[in-house]
């Protein structure tokens, strides 16, 4: 079908091929949509595949917590119907003072049965951390862990098996209601949905000023490290308690918080999260640093990589670390976890802005599609940013 000669039209057009854009597609395809993805890469090579793959559904609040939710149950059916490799895996969390026990177990208190408290014993037992370093811990069942270097491919191959159409190696120049402008030519589509992360600003500059969106750089590393046991869970230190919304809103994340940056300024002017996953060849995701810019400089410090190591190595209680590979992930970050936008008829833009794109991504995309064809909401609150 044609919008005039020689150009194509869709019913749904969705700029970017990350991983809210392809929930786009996976939703609107769903629907018995015409879908077409854009992307100017050969594959998508951003913030997609540059994480831990950590699914972190329990530790959201608020409307991030809804759309994790939400995003869990679409990530199993993939991995049921798309062959993306998920673990059903949890989270293991290691608490090695007595605040950061203090917020798992206000954060246990209010979650129920989502959060299962650990002991010492019971934490050494479970995580293969060096011996005396925790006091305690938490262990949160319903997350899960995939591998971003395999899930994004694996839902690209199902989708295109599915009828969704891929314009690969392909700039969008502009949008406008009804068309998409593109280095192969204009695409026609009744909707279009732009999730270019950080690059949104490329097409809505005045947008993303008036969100105050920015680009969040971050450090990673992937490490071959000879652990006393396999890593069966994704693990979050204390650094990732002032991280997360569902901890950071208890009462005793603020103490921790203080007490943390005090103790080490250096850690915390790197805007830490210690965090790890093991993948199934047996490495390491080691992570992450933060810093933000309306540009970020591809030059990365050594001070950063030395200071993941360092407290890699001291938190397991390893002399040696081999590092594999290293590389700076970039994505849209803003004041609020979402921005949600409908800047012209027919022209949505979307995009996850504090991190946890991953997590959410997927049940955002059901969210706005659902808008979008006139479905029943699944997040009725959600609208602008939030």
């Amino acid at each position: 079908m044609s919008g005039g000669a020689g150009i194509e039209h869709f019913d749904v057009a969705v700029v970017g091929s990350g991983v809210i854009g392809l929930g786009v597609a996976l939703a609107a395809v769903e629907r018995g949509q015409r879908v077409v993805v854009i992307e100017r890469g050969s594959e998508p090579t951003g913030a997609s595949i540059r994480n831990f793959g950590h699914l972190c559904f329990t530790p959201q609040h608020g409307t991030a917590r809804e759309l994790a939710m939400a995003s869990r149950e679409i990530w199993l059916k993939l991995a049921a119907d798309a062959g993306v490799w998920v673990r059903e895996a949890g989270t293991l969390i290691a608490a090695r003072r007595d605040d950061e026990f203090a917020v798992l177990a206000e954060f246990a208190d209010a979650r129920g049965a989502e959060v299962e408290l650990l002991t010492a014993a019971e934490t050494d037992a479970r995580l293969p951390i060096a011996p005396g370093v925790a006091v305690g811990g938490a262990f949160l069942p319903l997350d899960l862990q995939a591998n971003p270097r395999q899930a994004l491919g694996a839902i690209s191959a199902h989708l295109a098996r599915t009828g969704v159409e891929f314009r690969n190696r392909t700039a969008v120049g502009a949008v406008r209601p009804g068309r998409v402008e593109t280095s192969r030519g204009p695409i026609d589509a009744g909707e279009i949905v732009v999730a270019a992360n950080h690059d949104l600003d490329l097409l809505y500059p005045d947008l993303a000023e008036r969100h105050g969106i920015e680009r969040c750089g971050l450090d990673m590393l992937r490490v071959a490290a000879d652990l006393s046991a396999p890593l069966a869970s994704p693990l979050l230190t204390g650094w990732s308690l002032v991280r997360y919304g569902g901890f950071a809103a208890t009462d005793a994340a603020g103490a921790l918080k203080r007490r943390l940056h005090a103790e080490d300024p250096m850690l915390a002017a790197l805007d830490l999260n210690q965090m790890y996953t093991q993948l199934p060849d047996g490495s390491l995701i080691v992570g992450d640093t933060h810093y933000r810019g309306t540009a970020i400089a591809p030059f990365q410090p050594e001070t950063a990589f030395e200071a993941l190591l360092d407290v890699t190595r001291e938190l397991f209680g390893l002399r040696e670390v081999r590092v594999l590979e290293r590389w700076q992930g970039v994505y849209a970050s803003g004041p609020s976890d979402f921005l949600i936008e409908r800047p012209e008829p027919g022209v949505s833009v979307i995009a996850a802005t504090t991190g946890i794109g991953m997590t959410t991504g997927l049940g955002l995309a059901e969210h706005v599609v659902a808008g979008i064809t006139g479905d029943r909401a699944t997040i009725t609150a959600l609208k602008g940013t939030a």
